[in-house]
């Protein structure tokens, strides 16, 4: 498996290109996230930021940036972080999203996952991943959580048991 953080360390530096490159490579993961063009911004442990430009591919009927849309560009901040945060001998996958929309969104969208480094090394599987998405002028349009479930790989219990874990 790719390592995500690395690739954005590494196309990131290239000028210029360098994050579209690390969009366009991390789409192709979940080829589904193209159809948002997700233009990731940020990319650390702990906090993702991409954007969804507002296009009219992403349009609902009243010519904003559509629920769905926006859920999309969650999931892929949401994948992003879980995927650089995620302790070594550690899996994950969602298991449910909650969200509310409270605004239109009427230009482009950045949104953002965030968690707490404790989060990743407790013993509850449960993983609450706090996601919103916000304007250029900080307007909130969409905000929720998104649950994952965090387990150790085969690899990971076997390590365990040999510690005696």
């Amino acid at each position: 498996m790719v390592n995500v953080h690395e690739l954005w360390r590494t196309t990131s530096a290239i000028p210029f290109v360098g994050p579209r490159l690390f969009s366009l490579a991390f789409a192709q993961a979940a080829p589904y996230f193209a159809t948002i063009r997700p233009r990731f911004t940020v990319v650390e442990p702990n906090h993702v930021e991409l954007v969804i430009p507002k296009r009219r591919r992403v349009h609902n009927h009243l010519k904003t940036v559509h629920a769905i849309a926006l859920c999309n560009g969650l999931e892929a901040a949401m994948g992003a972080l879980a995927e650089v945060s995620l302790p070594p001998g550690r899996r994950w996958i969602p298991k449910g999203m909650e969200v509310t929309y409270t605004a239109k969104a009427v230009s482009d969208v950045t949104c953002i996952a965030e968690t707490d480094p404790a989060q990743w090394t407790g013993s509850d599987p449960d993983l609450p991943v706090r996601v919103r998405g916000v304007l250029a002028d900080g307007t909130v349009v969409i905000e929720g959580t998104i649950r994952l479930w965090v387990t150790a790989t085969r690899a990971g219990e076997r390590a365990s048991a040999e510690r005696g874990e």
